[in-house]
C-alpha cells in the first residue's frame, strides 16, 4: 500500500555576507537596511514558506589577526529584526539563532515569549552553543566551555526556559472589572530552578504566549547535537550533500526519538541548500559555475586553504598547485572562531585527500576550493529542481529545506515564482496557510499547558 505523499517544508535563510553570498553582484543589496528584510520576508510569505531563518555570529571572525571580509555580516540584533518583520508579515514564522553559552535563560525566555505574543505565535529559537575562547572574550565571563559542558548548559538552558514559559498556564488573566480581580492565580509566573549551570528563582514577567513555547530548532551534526535534537528540538538544521548521506542522517536521528517518548513526526529534518535556476539544464549549470567562482575568488580560495593549513599562504598563487608543506597542527589557530577549525579534525589526512583529488582532476588551489567548500545545491530548470526537492522528501532524506539564496534581498524571488507553483501542482506544498502559528505550519503538536500550580 502506497503511503500518502509527504508535504515539503520550506524555510528561507536571510544570508549575511559570507561564503555563500555574492555581495559584489550588481543585484545585491544591503544586509542591514530594513527594506532588505521586508522584501525577503514578504517574498517568503507570498510563497507560503514555513519560516524566515536568521543566523547570528557573536563576534567578527579573524584570519591572521585581521577581520575576514566574508564574515562582516553588518547585521543588527536578531530580536530587533524579527520583531520588526513581525509587523510587516502575517503568517510567516520567525526563527532566530540565539546562543545558550553566553546568554541567560530568563532574558532569552522573556524575549522569545514577547516575540511569540507580538507575532501571534510565529516565534522559533535556533539553540546554538559557542565553543571558543575567541568569542567568549566579548562577554563578561570570557573563556569558553568544553564540549561536554556546553551541551550540558544548552540542555539545562532550554529546560530552564521551558520552566519559565510554563510558569504561566494561560488562564490566569481574568481582568474582571466587577470584582476587581486581574489574576486568578497570585502565584502566576513563580519559578525556582536549580541545576548544574543555573540557580535562579523569582517571577517570570511574560504571560503564556500563543504557542506556549516557541518552536525549537537545533543546528549540528555531531553525536551530541543529534542527541540534543532528538530529545528537545522540533526541527534540526543540518547539511548533507547527497541523497544517501541525507537518508542515513534522517534514519539515525529519527530512530533516537522513541527513547524520549517522541514520534518521528515530532522532529523535522531541514538541511540547508542553495539553488541555481535556468531556462535549460545547461544554462543553469553554466550560471552555477559563474556563481561559485564569484563566491570563491582567488583571494577567498587562499583564505579557505589557510583555514586547513593553519599557515599564512598569501604568497601562493591561487591558480597554482597546493602547498607541498603539510598543515600546521596547533591549538593556536590563525582562523579564530571559524567552524572549519573544528570540522577539519585531522588536517594532515584532509590535506592528503585534497592533494589526491587535485592531482586526479588537475585542479588548482582555487578550483579545488570551489569543489570542497560547496554546499548542497540544486541546479537546473525549475521543473528539475522541483523534482529533486520532492525526491529528497519523499524518500526520507529530509522533511524539507532551509534555502540559502546567493543574493540578498531578491535571491528568493525566482524560486518563489517558478519552483513553488510546480510543487503546489504536485500537491506536496501548500497553496495557502492553514493555520496561524508556526507549529501549525510545521505540523507539530501543540505544547500542553503546565499543570496549574507546577512552577519548576
Amino acid at each position: 500500500m502506497n503511503r500518502p505523499r509527504k508535504q515539503i517544508h520550506l524555510a528561507a535563510h536571510f544570508p549575511g555576507v559570507n561564503n555563500t553570498t555574492v555581495w559584489s553582484d550588481p543585484e545585491a543589496g544591503s544586509h542591514i537596511d530594513f527594506r532588505s528584510f521586508v522584501h525577503f520576508a514578504r517574498t517568503a510569505e507570498r510563497a507560503k514558506f514555513d519560516f524566515l531563518f536568521l543566523a547570528e555570529g557573536l563576534r567578527l571572525r579573524e584570519q591572521n589577526g585581521v577581520i575576514y571580509d566574508l564574515d562582516v555580516m553588518g547585521r543588527p540584533d536578531t530580536f530587533t529584526i524579527l520583531a520588526a518583520v513581525a509587523a510587516v508579515t502575517e503568517r510567516l514564522g520567525l526563527a532566530g539563532t540565539i546562543n545558550s553559552t553566553f546568554n541567560e535563560p530568563y532574558e532569552v525566555a522573556r524575549q522569545f515569549a514577547s516575540l511569540d505574543h507580538l507575532s501571534g505565535g510565529r516565534a522559533a529559537w535556533n539553540v546554538v552553543t559557542s565553543w571558543d575562547e575567541f568569542t567568549g572574550e566579548n562577554f563578561r565571563r570570557g573563556g569558553f566551555l568544553p564540549q561536554e559542558k556546553r551541551y550540558l548548559r544548552a540542555k539545562e538552558f532550554l529546560a530552564a526556559a521551558k520552566v519559565l514559559w510554563d510558569s504561566w498556564s494561560g488562564g490566569e488573566i481574568v481582568a474582571d472589572a466587577a470584582s476587581g480581580t486581574f489574576l486568578s492565580d497570585p502565584d502566576a509566573g513563580r519559578f525556582l530552578i536549580t541545576s548544574d549551570q543555573f540557580d535562579i528563582g523569582g517571577r517570570f514577567s511574560v504571560p503564556r504566549s500563543p504557542q506556549g513555547h516557541p518552536v525549537i530548532l537545533q543546528a549540528g551534526d555531531s553525536e551530541e547535537g543529534r542527541e540534543f535534537a532528538a530529545s528537545d528540538a522540533d526541527a534540526i538544521f543540518t547539511r548533507h550533500g547527497t541523497l544517501e548521506a541525507g537518508r542515513a542522517f534522517y534514519s539515525d536521528v529519527k530512530s533516537r526519538l522513541a527513547k524520549y517518548g517522541r514520534s518521528p513526526e515530532d522532529l523535522k529534518i531541514l538541511p540547508a541548500a542553495t539553488f541555481v535556476l535556468g531556462d535549460t539544464d545547461a544554462e543553469a549549470h553554466e550560471k552555477a559555475d559563474v556563481i561559485r567562482h564569484q563566491q570563491v575568488s582567488g583571494q577567498t580560495a587562499i583564505k579557505f586553504l589557510e583555514q586547513l593549513w593553519n599557515r599564512d599562504l598569501s604568497a601562493y598563487d591561487p591558480d597554482g598547485p597546493l602547498p607541498e608543506i603539510d598543515p600546521l597542527v596547533s591549538e593556536n589557530h590563525i582562523s579564530r572562531g571559524r567552524a572549519s577549525v573544528r570540522q577539519h579534525r585531522d588536517p594532515i589526512t584532509t590535506a592528503r585527500e585534497w592533494r589526491a583529488l587535485a592531482e586526479e582532476k588537475g585542479l588548482s588551489i582555487r578550483e579545488l576550493m570551489v569543489q570542497v567548500t560547496a554546499r548542497q545545491s540544486f541546479v537546473g530548470t525549475p521543473a528539475q529542481v522541483a523534482d529533486a526537492l520532492d525526491e529528497f522528501v519523499q524518500t526520507d532524506a529530509s522533511d524539507g529545506f532551509v534555502l540559502v539564496p546567493h543574493i540578498t534581498p531578491g535571491g528568493l524571488d525566482e524560486f518563489a515564482d517558478t519552483v513553488v507553483p510546480l510543487l503546489q501542482e504536485r500537491g506536496v506544498f501548500r497553496t495557502e496557510y492553514e493555520g496561524t502559528t508556526l507549529r501549525e505550519h510545521l505540523g507539530l503538536r501543540p505544547v500542553p499547558a503546565a499543570r496549574e500550580g507546577v512552577r519548576s
